[in-house]
Formats: structure tokens, sequence, C-alpha cells
């Protein structure tokens, strides 16, 4: 005898059809759920960098050498890089306020700092106070380039060599003086370390910029001026001023025939002006590593290294760790030399 099938209950036909529906609802909220997350954008630190804009605060005005080596640099970086560089001037206090606004930043490699030697590894030193600290504050990225500095005179001062300078301050009175582009710049302590290495009596006469110095050389109502190489080159060249030396330690190849200071006679004296790139503490370390990989491309292109060269810097690609040693020792240097010199800014 054949039994008859058994159909399902009404309440067992409704739980199955529940249970298939949740597994398909839940199956369907799965699939969904992966492919939102698949279009979703990803958080910053897991995306390539760079994947925006990058800012490169300038500390001072446009126009300048400073400036134009910088946005000469991020032109190009940002072409490396694939995203803008966009240079963002922050001018102030000697530096200090867009320094200080580097510092305050996000440290995820986009927000860079141009990096002066007068502002890093002098102005520490010659303010009774600044809003950073050089070493504590910044992670190196690499040192763009150096800029030669030049003693420069009147035509019609009776002196013409280093040693005739030197000898002629220590038979001024109040002293032989030396205009510059301003106070606790790197010219005015290369003057003050002058004079603490030789005996030189030197008198500082800050200007608010090189220019107005040079045209007073020129027009002879100071008789030196200590500037870069790049401004005095065409006055040189001109005739309307004397070369004395240049404090590189090689000869500039824009005026070959003027002497080192080592070459003049004071020996292991070598003072120039730097630039270079920083970016705030704690960032990423192969952000660092990215940046300056294609910081130094730029520096080693040709073309870059002419554009610097007409500003008077010669480009120095190199370490993180490098510029890094470098700006400790220079802020160890200059700051006997500054107390010795008694400079200071309020």
């Amino acid at each position: 005898m054949t039994r008859p099938t058994r159909r399902p209950t009404p309440s067992r036909a409704v739980g199955a059809l529940a249970g298939a529906s949740r597994r398909s609802a839940l199956a369907a909220l799965a699939t969904a759920a992966l492919a939102a997350f698949a279009l979703a954008p990803r958080p910053a630190a897991a995306q390539a960098f760079p994947s925006k804009p990058i800012r490169l605060i300038v500390p001072f005005t446009p126009g300048g050498v400073t400036d134009t080596s910088g946005r000469v640099v991020a032109d190009s970086l940002g072409k490396r890089l694939g995203q803008q560089v966009v240079v963002d001037n922050r001018p102030g206090a000697s530096g200090n306020i867009g320094t200080q606004a580097g510092a305050a930043a996000e440290p995820d490699g986009y927000t860079l700092v141009l990096a002066f030697d007068g502002t890093m590894v002098i102005n520490p030193h010659v303010f009774a106070k600044v809003p950073f600290d050089t070493l504590r504050d910044f992670a190196p990225v690499g040192k763009i380039g150096d800029a030669a500095l030049i003693l420069v005179a009147h035509p019609g001062l009776a002196a013409k060599t280093l040693k005739d300078v030197i000898a002629l301050s220590k038979t001024q009175p109040g002293g032989l003086p030396y205009g510059t582009s301003g106070t606790g710049g790197t010219p005015h302590i290369a003057g003050e370390l002058l004079n603490q290495r030789v005996g030189a009596k030197l008198q500082h006469i800050p200007y608010k910029g090189g220019g107005q110095a040079m045209t007073d050389v020129m027009g002879g109502s100071i008789p030196l001026v200590y500037t870069a190489v790049a401004g005095a080159y065409p006055h040189v060249k001109a005739g309307k001023m004397t070369a004395i030396a240049v404090s590189s330690a090689q000869r500039v190849k824009s005026l070959p025939e003027v002497p080192t200071f080592a070459e003049a006679g004071v020996p292991d004296f070598e003072v120039n002006s730097w630039v270079g790139l920083l970016a705030p503490a704690r960032t990423p370390r192969p952000v660092i590593d990215r940046l300056n990989a294609e910081l130094n491309a730029v520096l080693n292109d040709p073309e870059v290294r002419e554009r610097l060269a007409g500003l008077g810097i010669t480009a120095t690609p190199g370490t993180p760790q490098a510029f890094g040693d470098e700006m400790k020792r220079d802020l160890e240097r200059y700051g006997p030399v500054v107390k010795a010199a008694g400079i200071k800014i309020e």
C-alpha cells in the first residue's frame, strides 16, 4: 500500500521561505558592501603619495632670490610627483612666521617649508625667542644648494686685497664700515666671524636689503659690502665695484679670477647661505624618502641647475641625514659668533 506524499504544513513552508529570504538578503547586503568598499575613497595614508597638491611655505616675500629658488624647485618637483607644488608666501619676522606655520602643519608630506640658513641656524641665536625648534620640529627632506657670498669694495678704496682690507680696518678708530642686507643675516655673521678670526675691525652697517647697500658702496657712502655673488656680479663686471674675496670653499664659476678667503690668507673660512626643504617632524619616512629622491632628480636636471646658477646657487643634491647634520653643525658654529658679537633682535 502506497503512502500518500506528505505535504509541508503552511507554517513550515513559510519558515523555509523566510530562511531563504534572509540568506538572499544577507548575500545581497554583503555584495553591496563589497562594491561600496571598492568604490569608496581610501584614507590618505593608504593612497600612493602624493594624491593631492603639496604646499610649499616660503617664509619671505615674492621676488627675492630665496623665493625664486623655491619656485624653480617647486615647478620641477611638481612635474615629477604628478601633483602641483603650490608656493605659499608667509613673510615676517625674518622668516620666523612662515617657518612656524610649517612646524605646526600636519606631518603628512603635504606641507613643506623652504629652509633658509638665516632663519634656521642664525635666528635661534639672535632673537630672544623663536617660535620653533630647528632640530626638534622639522624633518629634513634635502638641501637645494649653496649661495656663495662675496666681499666687494668701492673702486676708489685703497685696499684691493683681503689682507689690505684687514690691515686698513685696524687703522680706523671706529672700524672700517661694511654694509649687509640686515642685522643677523649670513653676511653680517660672516663679517663678525672675520673680526673674531683675524682681529679685523669691520663696523657693521645694516640695510633693509642688499640692493641699497650695494648702491651706497657704488656711490661712495660706505667702502664695503658683504653680499651674495649673484647680486654683486654685474657691478663687478661693469667695474663699479672691486671684488675682494668669496667665502665659499671653491672659486665661483661666474668670477673665477676672485680668490676665496682661504686663498687670500684666512684658512678654513667658509660661510655660505643655503636653502633646502623641510617637512614637519614625524612625517612618515617613506614620504621623506620619496620627496628626497625626486628632489635630487630635480637638482641633477641640467636646466634646473642652470636656473639656480643664475641665482648664484650651486645645486647640492644629497641625503636628508646630510642636510640635517649640516644644520646642526651650523647651529652650533654660529652660536658663539653671535654671542661674542652681541647681536640681538627683539
